[in-house]
């Protein structure tokens, strides 16, 4: 059951580091002053140095067998998961929001044209409608887009999150299930 927890973990680790790697990469503090990341870096930071931490720990438990590194790999996974839940509940927020852009976005391009909008003759200030009313081009180029602004973690992709928190729950139960000599290591 140790190898079992040892590969689950490390299952999980590897979808944390796609989802860290995702939020390095869309991090820029300067770029979303606008629209800040929900993850507060430190404890991203602490459920990282657990995770990380306690599958050390883990792997020296299956080298050496001892039970009092089994129980420290267990309170490292613990609090781990525990910096982790708080940032899924953070980061729920964030998924709905852009999914709620998204559907917006969706509708507004299917929305037939207000009439203001082209084929008219372009001018200075924008667009200028059938109707005669001018639509500033920066609103049209605005509204034409997708919206790009939002914070990092705006684009984890939702099976990853699922399945790091479930191969994570899976590694609790295992690493317990081990420390208490339940089947064995």
């Amino acid at each position: 059951m140790g190898i079992a927890a040892l590969a689950t973990w490390i299952t999980a680790a590897a979808g944390g580091l796609y989802l860290l790697s995702i939020w390095l990469i869309e991090y820029d503090k300067e770029f979303q002053a606008a629209s800040a990341t929900r993850l507060p870096p430190l404890v991203l930071v602490c459920h990282v140095l657990c995770a990380g931490g306690g599958l050390i720990v883990w792997a020296g438990y299956l080298v050496f067998d001892s039970d009092g590194l089994a129980w420290i790999a267990l309170v490292a996974l613990v609090l781990a998961a525990a910096f982790g839940t708080a940032m899924a509940v953070r980061w729920v927020s964030v998924y709905r929001e852009a999914r709620a852009t998204q559907h917006w976005s969706r509708s507004l391009a299917a929305a037939p044209e207000p009439a203001l909008w082209p084929p008219g003759p372009a001018s200075a200030e924008g667009f200028v409608g059938e109707s005669g009313q001018t639509a500033p081009a920066r609103q049209l180029a605005v509204l034409s887009r997708p919206l790009l602004i939002g914070p990092p973690e705006r684009n984890f992709p939702l099976p990853v999150v699922i399945g790091h928190g479930l191969f994570a729950g899976t590694t609790i139960a295992l690493v317990l299930l081990t420390a208490l000599g339940v089947g064995g290591s």
